[in-house]
Parts: C-alpha cells; structure tokens; sequence
C-alpha cells in the first residue's frame, strides 16, 4: 500500500445546479462548478499545474470545452479534453489523478460537464444511442440507450422473478434523496403508484425508471498526498480505480443480468486498495443508475448481492441511508440529474462530502469506515 503522501487526494470540490440550465452559456455553468471548488481548496487558478475536462456531446455550444472554460475561467496550464460516454466524467478524474501520479503536476482539477438542452430532444436520443455498436444496432435495427436497458431488465425480472414494482422502488428512493439535494433536478418525492402510472419509454421500463436529459458541471480539486495534508485536515484520498471494457456489440454478451466490465473494474478498484471485496469495507455507494434496473444490477456486480438477490435490498429498503449499503444519497442519476460528462466528477464530489460529514440534513450518512465507493 502506498503511503498518504504518495497518494492522490481530493482536497476541493464544487457543484453546479443541476437540470435544464438555459440562464447560462456552457462556459458559466463550468465556472458555477470551478468557482466553489477554488474556493474550497483555498487556491487560485495559477495554483493548478493541468486541468481535465470531461464531455460527451456534440449537441452543446462547444466542442472543445476544455479550452473555452479554461479560458473563461482564468486557467492557464495545460488541459484536456475526455471522453468515454457516461463514464466521461470518471475518465477525466483518472487523467487528472495520473497528471500527478506520474509527477507531472502537483495540483490539478479534474471536471465534467454537459448541455444537453442546446439540442432537441431526438438528436440527443440519437447521439447517445451512437455509444453504443453505431452500424450494429443503432443503424440497422434503431437501437437506443433505453432499449438496452430494457433488455437487461426484461431477461432480470423474469429470470429472478421480480416485478416492475419492485424496480420503481429505486425510483422513489432516488427521489427521495434528490428532494433533501439542492443541487438535484427534482427535488420532489414519488411513489411507486406515480412510478407504474408513468408512460413506458422501452417496456418494461418507464419514464421513472429512467435518468433524465441534464445540463449541469461539477469539478473537484486534487493533490499530491504531502501537499494535500497541507491544504485541508480533511484530505479524501482516492485509493484505487479500476477500468476496464467490453464488447459494445450488445448482442456479443455473454449474459443480460448484470455487466461483466462492472464486475471486473470493481475486483481492480477492491484489489488495489488492498481489499478482497465489499463486505462492511464502505461506508456509502455511488452507482451508475441512468436506468432503475442498473442501480440493481450495480449491487450484484459490486458484490454487495448475490446474483438475483439485488431487488432484495430495494424492498429491504437497505440501499437507504440508514440501511446496511447507503446508495446514492444524492439522488443519483434519476433524480439528481445525468449530465453525461459531469456525472462521474458529481459522484466523486458526493462521496467527498459525505465521508468529510458535510452531506444534507436528512441524506448524510453515518461515516464509520471512512470509505466509499463509486460505480
């Protein structure tokens, strides 16, 4: 294991609202984000030696971001561009943390954003359907983002006898907690009843089961592990990260229950940091719920279930915050918002805030272990 000073650690973060932003340019919701993570860390642009920007789409203002909100924003280092489609925001945190891993910086930021709303609703649909295998499947046969999750979620009820009732109860937990998060798109309850009375988008899944279209940016500050512990006294060391990738064909998968990519970057991520898997080592979870039925799907591929066993904890109700696995406390990608290119830096701020004890009245979690994880 490597010490702490060895280490990278998040020593600022910053938020913007989250939703449908028009009241602002793509370069202003970035320094919405940036502003209050600058502040945070106590630091001013020229402190930062490389700064990562995560973006997916070509339906916004700008197509190199990265230079324009640099620019706007009074940064003058060197920068970059990310994209790996929903994990655009993940993939910017990794290169900012190797900037300094590799010695090349000392302080950097890494941040994601996204306006979604400057285009219409079906060239959104369509650029997001073109992450997944373009000639394939979108081309010839129309495949969307929301038809593949109804594949996985069609083959899961049936397969371990769940019904969409039970899949509508992540729904109303992230609702919940979006309610209690001021930075969430919706910011008001719901029930299962709303959820199963909603229009179907791709049977079985409905309009809330499903994450929304989202303008947002968030950004986070990080340091090298001496340099951190003299910023903060509550330095948030990033332990380990695991990557890795699969077929996006996907009629090439071996199973329709859970995602095999999911389950080998965690066992990468678990490894690293010098665990043998979840079991009590964490406090809270982030995942990847831009459909009801990845939220239950992301606990088996955790391994905070067994396979079939996922939905149990959704009626359980010990995915809450007080249950055995907090997830999401913030709402998650259903109700907090999915701005494709901030999301995994809006994950990476969460867990921050949590484990300093600086979450919400109402969505903090009880911080014993002093870890969380991000999916």
């Amino acid at each position: 294991m490597k010490s702490d000073d060895e280490r990278v650690a998040i020593v600022g973060v910053g938020h913007s609202r989250f939703g449908k932003r028009l009241d602002v340019s793509m370069n202003e919701l970035g320094w919405e984000a940036i502003r209050p993570a600058l502040q945070d860390a106590d630091i001013v642009q020229k402190d930062i030696d490389f700064y990562s920007v995560g973006n997916f789409g070509y339906w916004s203002e700008e197509i190199l971001p990265a230079v324009t909100i640099g620019e706007y924003a009074g940064l003058t280092c060197g920068s970059l561009k990310t994209e790996a489609a929903c994990a655009s925001g993940s993939a910017s945190l990794k290169i900012a943390m190797d900037s300094i891993l590799s010695g090349t910086a000392r302080i950097a930021m890494a941040m994601g954003i996204e306006k979604m709303y400057n285009s219409p609703n079906g060239t959104i649909i369509e650029l997001i359907g073109r992450a997944g295998n373009y000639f394939w499947e979108f081309e010839n046969f129309g495949m969307t983002f929301p038809g593949y999750y109804a594949l996985y979620a069609t083959k899961y009820l049936d397969a371990y006898n769940a019904r969409e009732e039970d899949l509508c109860e992540a729904a109303v937990k992230a609702h919940h907690y979006g309610s209690l998060n001021p930075y969430a798109q919706f910011q008001k309850e719901t029930t299962v009843e709303e959820c199963m009375k909603s229009k179907y988008v791709s049977r079985p899944l409905k309009l809330m089961d499903s994450s929304p279209i989202t303008d947002g940016a968030a950004a986070v500050i990080l340091a090298r592990g001496d340099i951190a512990k003299k910023m903060t006294d509550t330095p948030i060391y990033i332990e380990s990260q695991g990557t890795a990738t699969g077929t996006a064909y996907i009629g090439r998968r071996d199973e329709y229950t859970g995602l095999e990519a999911s389950r080998r970057a965690a066992d990468i991520a678990f490894r690293g940091a010098g665990l043998s898997g979840v079991g009590s080592n964490f406090d809270l979870f982030e995942v990847h719920d831009c459909f009801t039925i990845a939220e239950v799907m992301a606990y088996e591929d955790l391994g905070i279930a067994k396979k079939g066993e996922g939905i149990n904890l959704l009626r359980g109700k010990q995915t809450y915050r007080d249950g055995k696995y907090p997830v999401n406390l913030d709402g998650g990608l259903k109700s907090k918002g999915h701005p494709i290119g901030a999301t995994g830096i809006s994950q990476a701020v969460e867990i921050t805030k949590q484990l300093r004890g600086e979450a919400e009245k109402g969505r903090q979690a009880d911080i014993k272990k002093g870890r969380g994880a991000a999916a």
